[in-house]
């Protein structure tokens, strides 16, 4: 057992990713030590060129020792993957996990409700990632008709119905209900209520 199980207290426990042989995982590492983390929770990852994105046993060891309510810190959101599809697969795992997130570059902490949405578009954009249509789905002619034709969910919220989804989120209607209801994805959704509290 975990010496935190017993009083349920989370961890943070820090990430550091860098090419190997140079000298920014030493720096990345001292940038957490620096943030309060400790140095025996701090996993890392050397990666090179020849070294496959999927070879990570720092951030597989992190993600075994790690509980929900635990934290997972590095110096920038780009530290947890060497690809856009990686970061965002990493943001959705440690979502489904329970694990909160903490940026120190972007200033970005699950901990504060701004924090938690930006994780959870992320986490939102890598499950549409997963859903995106085959190559040759989209090359269908019967995809291209119908796009042709203008039907399908908007892109975007005009000022109108980005109004709307406010409201009816502060009154308690769940993402998915809203999203269905003005017919866009939950992605546009989140990222429409984070731009309109960005504003303010």
């Amino acid at each position: 057992m975990r010496d935190d199980e017993a009083v349920g207290a989370g961890y943070r426990l820090g990430y550091a990713r860098a090419p190997g042989g140079s000298q920014r995982l030493e720096a990345q590492i001292d940038t957490l030590t620096d943030a309060g983390v400790e140095p025996s929770r701090i996993y890392s990852d050397r990666s090179g060129a020849g070294t496959p994105s999927s070879e990570r046993p720092g951030w597989a060891a992190l993600l075994d020792y790690a509980r929900p309510g635990d934290t997972a810190v590095v110096v920038g959101v780009d530290r947890l993957g060497r690809t856009a599809r990686e970061v965002l697969s990493s943001a959705r795992e440690l979502t489904r996990r329970r694990i909160g997130l903490q940026s120190l570059r972007e200033g970005v902490d699950t901990a504060d409700p701004a924090g938690a949405m930006i994780v959870g578009v992320l986490a939102s954009l890598a499950e549409l990632d997963d859903e995106e249509p085959t190559s040759e789905h989209r090359r269908s002619p019967h995809r291209r008709s119908h796009a042709a034709s203008g039907v399908g969910r908007p892109r975007a919220l005009d000022e109108t119905q980005a109004a709307a989804a406010e409201r009816m989120r502060a009154a308690g209607h769940p993402v998915p209900a809203i999203a269905a209801e003005l017919g866009v994805s939950r992605a546009t959704l989140y990222r429409t209520l984070a731009e309109r509290r960005t504003r303010r």
